[in-house]
């Protein structure tokens, strides 16, 4: 029973009860309380989606094999149908059996529409959304830059004194005195035999 629960398969309420029963008789009441809490344990990560799906039929493996619906060209066959079945499905399967040439035209969608949401064309037609995707986008840069713009101007200061030429020269002065990085860095293209750059 155990074993079922780990493959995934749904019991119904009736066996679960018939089978906790048998063990209440076998094996007294610590065993069957046990074989209960087993059971409780034993659920699978799919249950959820089995509730969600409702009274579908599992027809196929799907996308990772949750039994769940997605209309998508790398997984063209869903693990579920579309719709719930219905006795005018029903009917119309027990027609399928039959030739197909009796069917009607709208049989036929009807038959499609009750396995698949849309067709190849139309999960695959792009639809304009990208516009108002790149249209926002674009109104959110324009307006960072308008910040950005705004707060150079009216938040910060003029730039420090250190940034005038006279101060930069004296800094660069003194990195080469000092031969900060002399292998890779400025005081590597110093030479410091005739004092200029090589």
């Amino acid at each position: 029973m155990n074993s079922l629960r780990c493959a995934g398969c749904r019991l119904p309420g009736a066996a679960v009860a018939v089978i906790a029963g048998a063990a209440k008789s076998v094996g007294g009441a610590h065993r069957a309380r046990s074989a209960d809490l087993r059971l409780m344990r034993r659920f699978t990560h799919h249950d959820g989606t089995r509730v969600m799906s409702g009274k579908r039929e599992v027809v196929g493996y799907g996308v990772n094999g949750s039994p769940n619906y997605i209309d998508c060209s790398d997984f063209p066959f869903p693990a579920i149908r579309y719709r719930e079945v219905t006795p005018e499905i029903c009917a119309m399967r027990e027609k399928e059996m039959g030739d197909w040439k009796k069917l009607s035209l709208d049989e036929k969608k009807s038959l499609y529409r009750h396995s698949f949401c849309q067709t190849y064309a139309e999960f695959q037609y792009y639809m304009p959304e990208w516009k108002l995707a790149i249209g926002i986008t674009l109104w959110a840069i324009s307006f960072a830059m308008l910040i950005s713009l705004v707060s150079n101007v009216a938040i910060y200061d003029d730039l420090p004194i250190t940034y005038d030429d006279e101060h930069r020269q004296a800094q660069l002065r003194r990195i080469i005195q000092l031969q900060m990085n002399p292998i890779t860095g400025l005081s590597s293209k110093w030479d410091y035999s005739q004092n200029k750059w090589k």
